[in-house]
């Protein structure tokens, strides 16, 4: 992963003023200089598809804002398999248990390339101390951790398999306009707590049904009302 921000050579530095990250709900409220101080130590990484942002385990010092692309949490089980717990959009925030001074959770990987700022742990924290405002959208993000865990939790890992692919394809917005990037079928076993197999076979079952197909761009394509039934029966 490269590291932009504080490159100085960095060609890309002038646009610093209308970065994103000036809008993220955590630097709410912040005044000009607060803001130009705060951000100098934040950094922008380009993460290309299935590079590692941190391993589970390890020391927590920075947490990382998503702004483009789409990162998986995983875990590794004690049998030597992994789970999927969460995955992270644009606007999501992976590693907030660095907050707590605890190590990582989970192991963050790029199921597509992605465009996420690293935020050391020590600004957020210092923010937290003195701004109110701050403060109370940690705990917004917090509450916002907790419910995606309870979505993958009720609708990713209850019920038959094929209703739980049929919710994983809705969520994963196969259904829009712009789809996102599909996951493997390992990944889609490991998100739904199946085989790689079972998610191969339950894909090309809804293949041969009619409920998803590939457009001529190669974007998969779902029928939403039929998935819908599905996810719901």
């Amino acid at each position: 992963m490269k590291a932009n921000c504080t490159n100085p050579e960095w060609i890309g530095r002038s646009k610093c003023a209308v970065c994103d990250v000036r809008n993220f709900v955590l630097f709410a409220g912040l005044s000009v200089d607060e803001l130009n101080a705060i951000l100098q130590p934040i950094d922008n990484l380009h993460v290309p598809q299935h590079s590692v942002l941190y391993e589970q385990g390890e020391p927590a010092p920075n947490l990382f804002t998503v702004r483009s692309g789409l990162i998986k949490l995983k875990v590794d089980l004690s049998n030597g398999c992994q789970r999927i717990v969460r995955l992270l959009r644009p606007g999501d925030v992976a590693g907030m248990e660095t907050l707590v001074g605890e190590r990582y959770h989970h192991t963050a990987i790029a199921l597509q390339t992605a465009d996420v700022c690293r935020i050391p742990r020590d600004v957020v924290i210092r923010l937290d101390q003195t701004n109110s405002r701050v403060h109370q959208a940690l705990l917004r993000r917090w509450q916002n951790s907790v419910d995606q865990a309870d979505h993958f939790i009720t609708a990713l890992s209850t019920g038959p398999a094929e209703a739980r692919m049929a919710r994983l394809l809705i969520t994963l917005g196969c259904t829009g306009d712009q789809p996102e990037a599909m996951p493997t079928r390992e990944d889609m076993g490991a998100l739904l707590g199946i085989t790689t197999e079972t998610a191969s076979r339950i894909m090309a079952e809804f293949r041969r049904r009619g409920l998803i197909q590939t457009d001529r761009g190669g974007e998969l394509v779902c029928d939403h009302a039929g998935l819908a039934l599905l996810a719901n029966g």
